[in-house]
């Protein structure tokens, strides 16, 4: 079995702690993600072997933060003509169907459904994973380990990891030559990051009593990350939808006091509708990239969680990676 392994070790610039610096691992490991960016884009052509061809039916799984990622790379490939690609949960993987590369999405390398899947597929399918740890299962179960070990995070909640990895994957469909019009490259987007990280966050956001996220396309992956950072970070109510979906049922829960907030383009008359609840309607600016935007929203999950009294690096019930038992053990 032949494996690609490719890496950037760990600098100081990917975690900056500055004295009187961020109260939280994940306030700094947010503030740490442009840099984290410009490193995956470095990195992207040397990984290019162990990321998908141009042509290729692939498959991208993970699960929790990794699958919204995946559901965006996902997106974004095909708009691009980079070939067909679907994303699933690693658990609900459609065990039938045929790919030529299923590449998957894990921080700690430990995740249980991922290594099954890994196994299952061993020899019948190219695989690669990108992980944040080297020395876990993961890269021996796969073919090709993309190792992102500068963006690992101490944090129980993912926040540049994710963001890092779909990164480098967008910068992978820049070196094909599959970025879909219109949409910035990662060194832009680093810089829309860091001007978001630069701006204070609107106060009818950080007073609201609930948040939805909308998306378009690749956007409703961001969305749907958006509202787990918020419930995982702050145990807030949060909702995350297609775009043209929160007409249908959705927009019944919209008043004073809760916020909508796009991370893409919103429909026609959608933003006349939200307005006319009182909800607070929170669109990102056109010239600034989506994943800038989901910055924001990261900020937004440790204001409030901070602002409740928890914790943002030790949600309660969760852990780093999610293993589980073998029945009977």
């Amino acid at each position: 079995m032949s494996r690609t392994a490719a890496s950037s070790s760990p600098s100081s610039d990917a975690s900056p702690a500055p004295s009187a610096g961020p109260s939280s691992h994940t306030s700094a490991e947010i503030a740490s993600q442009p840099a984290c960016w410009r490193r995956a884009a470095a990195l992207a052509p040397a990984a290019a072997d162990a990321l998908p061809r141009t042509g290729e039916r692939v498959a991208v799984v993970g699960c929790g933060t990794s699958w919204f990622i995946a559901q965006a790379y996902a997106s974004l490939r095909e708009e691009g003509g980079g070939g067909e690609t679907d994303a699933f949960a690693a658990s609900a993987f459609p065990r039938g169907r045929a790919y030529d590369r299923v590449v998957a999405i894990t921080r700690s390398g430990t995740t249980t459904e991922v290594l099954d899947l890994l196994g299952l597929l061993g020899g019948t399918v190219p695989t690669t994973v990108l992980t944040a740890d080297a020395d876990t299962p993961a890269p021996g179960a796969a073919d090709h380990t993309v190792l992102l070990d500068f963006a690992d995070e101490h944090s129980v909640v993912q926040t540049r990891f994710a963001t890092t990895a779909l990164a480098l994957l967008r910068a992978h469909l820049e070196h094909q030559g599959t970025r879909p019009a219109g949409l910035p490259t990662v060194t832009e987007a680093a810089g829309h990051a860091e001007a978001t990280l630069a701006q204070p966050l609107d106060h009818a956001l950080t007073a609201a009593g609930q948040f939805t996220f909308l998306g378009t396309g690749w956007t409703y992956g961001l969305a749907q990350e958006a509202a787990l950072k918020m419930r995982e970070a702050a145990g807030a109510w949060t909702e995350a939808y297609p775009a043209m979906e929160y007409r249908h049922g959705p927009i019944s829960i919209a008043q004073p006091g809760r916020a909508v907030w796009a991370l893409g383009a919103l429909p026609e008359g959608l933003a006349d509708d939200i307005t006319r609840t009182g909800a607070t309607l929170t669109t990102h600016a056109p010239a600034t990239d989506p994943l800038a935007d989901l910055v924001r929203a990261q900020r937004l999950a440790v204001h409030v969680a901070e602002a409740a009294g928890h914790n943002p690096d030790t949600p309660r019930n969760l852990t780093r990676s999610v293993v589980l038992t073998a029945p009977g053990n």
